[in-house]
């Protein structure tokens, strides 16, 4: 199609875009025309290994029937899927071509996107069997960068994230064990999205760590792949590593939201002086946006990292295709051969000092994380040439993970965002992490960043036109403490060791008596509620996220209970009740209005 007779030539795919045009003048058939023209424009034969036909792309853009984005939040956005996750009828090569088969029906995360209203475009080259980072260890040709032809395209997810960075399609998917789902972005000026731990169903994805894989989203926008995100996580019973998480939420940061980044000696950058000034100017805008940035001493970190290519994950890695690589080693690529070979020589005993000592590093990085609320690294510590890869293709795909490989052993999730450009013109990026199912968390943060970086969207001149929302409701539970637990009194800590967050002192609604249970250790009020003679008390307010308050409540001890406390607005609150029996003998304190007035009142009978 001449570019002059192209009425969709230049309109951006963002989501939000694309459903604005379907409301006015657009049909799905003329974006799959678009497709087609922008796959042929593009004349990367690396990008794609199986596309699906346009006949049976506008067969189910018909299906859609009239626009309705609220019933299918998705509909008609064209998506491309990596090559190593299942899409019904079509081949699934993991980029090895004597390991083919054609899959009889779509993993779980492609058939949810397809419930939304998404269009599947076709399959995607990868690192074959989804084992590297760099994007060029296929029998096919190797996908081109757009924004810089002579660098790597980076990996395993190189496909994906080339045809979203090219605009042929809205997002893509992806798979991250390593940093799949996010080396790849960073190289590629887009977003990836790296969800956590069994967020998204694995059935239907060619394992290369079951234990550790992970679905990921990439897109031209936060915005973007949050949508995506909300449409295809969900609990999945078929899948034994799916997990019962909250569906996604977004969440406000707290103020100040507390940054680890990597300390001097924790900084590498392997000789890239521009990748250590684009992280540099990436934290002064976090600074800008509010951040704490602390300092802190990556090393356990890297160690743990340090535990994917040896013992149980090694093993794990030969596991998933064992049969396979016994009948078929030369069908290998020459790289991936050889690291799974090295899988092989690794005993039961290895495994489990890797499980070991795993457990033992988790430990301290906890410690170290735990008074910080996420972390900032440089999504690519180098941006290598394909000269540079075929010369040390070991070594480069070992120091590109310097920053992603722990993500995943640890429970975490990542979200790489593009930054302002480097000093050389190439992108920016730098990858959030936060713990398992702060999510909404890192899209917060990640799409603020974008917003102020203010670049084009991967390798086109669009400009992104939808954002998330500015302001966020605040997340998490209301606990309403009438004693012990306020401000500089004795069980204050256990609130602040779980990271609450002082709200504001008020009353309850004139329904509660007080008591003194003089006997506890702390001493501690116990309040509770009456039909009749009830009074207003003073009490404080602290939200918790809603983990922390459920292990919270775990920790409360009878004769103290949880339950609904009415405040003197009507607004209700989870708070601090204590049982029938506890108040029998215990003097009534209500006259005081409050635990803090009636220790102050202590405080002065008691003899100077």
């Amino acid at each position: 199609m001449a570019e002059a007779n192209r009425p969709l030539n230049g309109l951006s795919f963002e989501i939000a875009r694309l459903h604005a045009s379907y409301a006015s003048c657009i049909s799905p058939l003329d974006v799959i025309d678009e497709v087609q023209a922008r796959i042929a424009a593009a004349a990367d034969p690396g990008i794609f290994l199986h596309l699906t036909e346009p006949e049976q792309l506008r067969r189910q853009a018909l299906e859609l029937g009239s626009f309705d984005p609220a019933a299918l939040p998705l509909w008609g956005i064209p998506f491309a899927v990596k090559d190593n996750i299942d899409c019904a009828g079509a081949p699934t090569t993991a980029a090895c071509p004597a390991f083919a088969y054609r899959a009889e029906a779509d993993a779980t995360a492609v058939a949810r996107l397809r419930a939304a209203g998404a269009l599947m475009v076709g399959k995607t080259n990868l690192d074959q069997l989804a084992t590297g980072l760099v994007g060029v260890r296929t029998p096919y040709a190797v996908p081109r960068n757009p924004i810089d032809p002579s660098r790597i395209p980076g990996g395993s997810s190189s496909g994906s994230a080339v045809a979203t960075a090219c605009g042929i399609v809205s997002f893509a998917l992806g798979t991250d064990t390593a940093g799949s789902g996010r080396i790849p972005a960073g190289l590629n000026n887009i977003v990836g999205l790296k969800p956590s731990l069994g967020s998204i169903s694995t059935k239907g994805v060619v394992p290369a760590c079951r234990t550790l894989d992970c679905v990921s989203i990439f897109a031209l926008t936060t915005n973007d792949a949050w949508r995506v995100l909300c449409a295809a996580a969900g609990f999945d019973g078929a899948d034994p590593f799916s997990r019962p998480l909250p569906a996604p939420r977004l969440q406000s940061p707290p103020v100040p939201v507390r940054v680890a980044v990597p300390d001097s000696a924790s900084r590498h950058f392997f000789g890239d002086p521009n990748a250590e000034a684009g992280f540099d100017s990436a934290l002064d805008m976090l600074s800008d946006l509010g951040a704490d940035l602390v300092p802190i001493d990556f090393s356990p970190f890297f160690d743990v990292a340090s535990l994917l290519y040896e013992g149980a994950w090694l093993a794990e890695r030969l596991a998933a295709i064992e049969e396979f690589a016994a009948k078929s080693a030369d069908a290998l690529h020459p790289v991936t051969a050889e690291i799974i070979d090295g899988a092989g020589k690794l005993t039961a005993v290895d495994a489990f000092r890797g499980i070991y000592r795993l457990k033992e590093l988790e430990r301290k990085c906890e410690t170290i994380f735990k008074p910080l609320d996420i972390m900032a690294v440089p999504t690519v510590p180098r941006f290598y040439t394909l000269d540079e890869v075929v010369a040390e293709p070991i070594l480069t795909n070992s120091r590109l993970g310097t920053y992603t490989n722990f993500v995943n052993l640890l429970d975490l999730c990542a979200l790489a965002v593009p930054t302002q450009s480097r000093p050389d013109g190439l992108p920016g990026s730098i990858t959030l992490i936060a713990r398992s199912g702060q999510d909404g968390l890192l899209a917060t943060m990640a799409d603020r960043l974008h917003a102020n970086a203010g670049v084009s969207l991967g390798a086109t001149d669009w400009e992104a036109t939808e954002r998330l929302p500015a302001h966020l409701p605040p997340s998490g539970v209301l606990l309403a403490v009438v004693g012990a637990h306020m401000r500089d009194l004795p069980l204050n800590w256990q609130l602040k060791d779980r990271r609450a967050e002082f709200v504001e002192a008020t009353r309850t609604a004139p329904r509660y008596r007080l008591y003194d249970l003089a006997d506890a250790t702390p001493r501690k009020p116990g309040m509770i509620r009456v039909e009749r003679g009830g009074a207003s008390i003073e009490l404080e307010l602290w939200r918790l996220e809603t983990a922390a308050f459920g292990d919270f409540v775990a920790q409360v001890p009878a004769p103290m209970t949880i339950g609904d406390v009415t405040l003197e607005d009507g607004t209700v609150a989870k708070g601090f009740l204590v049982e029938a029996a506890a108040i029998e003998h215990a003097p009534d304190i209500t006259h005081h209005g409050g635990w803090r007035a009636f220790l102050g009142a202590v405080d002065k009978a008691a003899p100077r």
